[in-house]
């Protein structure tokens, strides 16, 4: 009976234990189990972090290159109104991608794709203004000969107008008359020479007429200046003038002459119709507005 007592006595110190073996083995199982799902949470935090470092790198790069381009699309711009609109248009566009938030992966790929589009985008404009000023090259060179033939063309023209102009002139000068062996006779009664003035009453003036082969034939008037020593011309009796270098001119006579290209002998007279004075006088021959010979004489 009494090792029976005993047993029954014991039981109860030994169901403490076990509970706190449970109780212990629980704890253990839930510390391992806590333990791995923080370093699980841990590493997932420590990804994200290291992901969203990428991430923000990859998207800054990105942001660069775009910045970059919106510059390149400046050094592009032309003198071409139209390529400079669709260039700003890029721009904009860029612009507006640069605005865009990307904060995740699928943004960035987005963003990235945009990048991609933009870029092929500037190399087609880039062929194309290359074209455009590769043609504007050709086309500045062409108008540089087209100039250069026009200037030559001109040049020739103008050395054409000389010439013929030149020629013409030749061909007017040369046929010009002229007069030669040109005689003054101051003359009183009875056609005697004299070179008195109280006694005078006329001036003969003979020459000849010399033979021009290109000069037009027909009726010529010759003019007869007189002109005294105080450069006062000899007036005729109406005080009829001529035109001479633009400007209408006295003379002191005229005669027709019926020219036929050949050597012919004349004399013009002024009759004394004005005061004279004394010195020497110059006598000037005019014909078709050119001067064609002179002479001098003195009178007392």
């Amino acid at each position: 009976m009494e090792t029976t007592t005993n047993s029954i006595q014991n039981q109860p110190e030994n169901k403490p234990s076990v509970i706190l073996v449970v109780i212990v083995i629980v704890l253990a199982i839930a510390t391992i189990i806590l333990g791995y799902k923080y370093y699980q949470e841990s590493k997932q935090l420590t990804q994200t972090s290291e992901e969203k470092a990428i991430l923000e790198d990859v998207k800054s790069d990105l942001e660069k290159q775009l910045r970059n381009m919106i510059v390149e699309y400046d050094s592009l711009k032309t003198n071409n109104d139209s390529v400079n609109i669709l260039l700003v248009q890029e721009q904009e566009k860029i612009t507006r991608l640069l605005r865009m938030q990307a904060s995740d992966a699928e943004k960035i790929r987005k963003y990235q794709s945009e990048l991609e589009t933009l870029r092929k985008v500037m190399r087609n404009y880039i062929v194309q203004i290359d074209s455009l000023n590769t043609r504007n090259i050709q086309l500045t060179e062409e108008n540089i000969q087209v100039r250069q033939q026009l200037t030559s063309i001109e040049e020739q023209n103008i050395a054409l107008a000389s010439e013929k102009e030149l020629l013409s002139t030749q061909v007017e000068l040369a046929s010009v008359l002229s007069a030669k062996n040109i005689v003054v006779e101051p003359e009183k009664s009875r056609n005697r020479s004299t070179d008195k003035i109280r006694n005078l009453e006329q001036i003969k003036v003979c020459f000849t007429v010399r033979e021009n082969a290109i000069a037009e034939a027909g009726p010529k008037d010759i003019y007869l200046r007189i002109i005294r020593p105080d450069e006062v011309v000899l007036p005729n009796d109406e005080g009829s003038t001529f035109e001479f270098n633009g400007e209408q001119v006295v003379y002191s006579a005229q005669r027709e002459l019926e020219y036929e290209n050949n050597d012919i002998d004349m004399c013009i007279f002024w009759t004394k119709n004005t005061d004279l004075i004394a010195g020497n006088y110059t006598v000037i021959l005019y014909a078709e507005s050119f001067e064609i010979g002179s002479s001098s004489f003195s009178l007392k």
